[in-house]
């Protein structure tokens, strides 16, 4: 039996949303490594499509490396796709997103699109969201007011990711403990504390399509 690296997993997600990919669209790229490989397979037929809308810095670059324009949200108006990662999926394809720090332009972009596509390897399926510590992205002299917040509304042990900035400028708090039953509803709570910018649920607004890489891809 062939034993599939989760590298290996990674890549055969990204290459498979390749899939959903239309002559002439300009597609959202998400972030992190499983859509690296994503990126990559999009540069092989680059001349196929019109750009990209990118979630972060570092997807920018990749995508600018391999001769892709990246293009302005504000002057593309809705995207027909958005690929991107995750830190967890739930069987009705709710996620938490947020572990490289780019949860609110991947928010934004995914609200944008009309076809959400996740890409994961096998270990990022769960049955409850949580055991990934759920990310939220705050306003910096809102870290503590925020911290305590979340404390007393969810009983989660939130943690200060110290030393990283968003592209927004902002800070991440990395909330542990929490089994969410309800992601919607804890969405939307969390969402409503002054100081916070956007909440690594991706409940709402959930994925369309999950890709999850093996040998070969399982598209839910």
């Amino acid at each position: 039996m062939t034993i599939v690296s989760q590298n290996e997993h990674k890549r055969l997600a990204g290459e498979k949303a390749i899939d959903f990919v239309e002559d002439g669209m300009i597609v959202g790229v998400g972030t992190g490594s499983t859509v690296a490989y994503f990126i990559d397979a999009l540069a092989r037929i680059k001349d196929r499509i019109a750009g990209a809308v990118s979630s972060s810095e570092q997807s920018t670059e990749r995508l600018r490396r391999h001769g892709i324009e990246v293009m302005d949200l504000n002057a593309t108006g809705s995207l027909s796709l958005y690929v991107d990662g995750a830190d967890e999926c739930d069987p009705h394809k709710r996620l938490i997103k947020g572990g490289g720090a780019a949860l609110t332009r991947e928010k934004i972009i995914a609200e944008a699109s009309r076809k959400f596509v996740c890409i994961i390897d096998p270990i990022k399926q769960v049955p409850v969201l949580g055991k990934f510590p759920l990310p939220v992205e705050v306003v910096p002299m809102a870290r503590s007011l925020v911290a305590r917040e979340i404390l007393a509304m969810t009983g989660g042990q939130p943690v200060w990711r110290d030393g990283v900035t968003t592209d927004n400028g902002n800070w991440i708090l990395d909330v542990h403990n929490l089994s969410i039953v309800d992601p919607v509803g804890l969405e939307r709570e969390l969402n409503q504390i002054p100081g916070v910018v956007s909440v690594g649920l991706f409940a709402r607004r959930p994925a369309d399509v999950v890709i999850i890489g093996g040998e070969p891809p399982q598209v839910l």
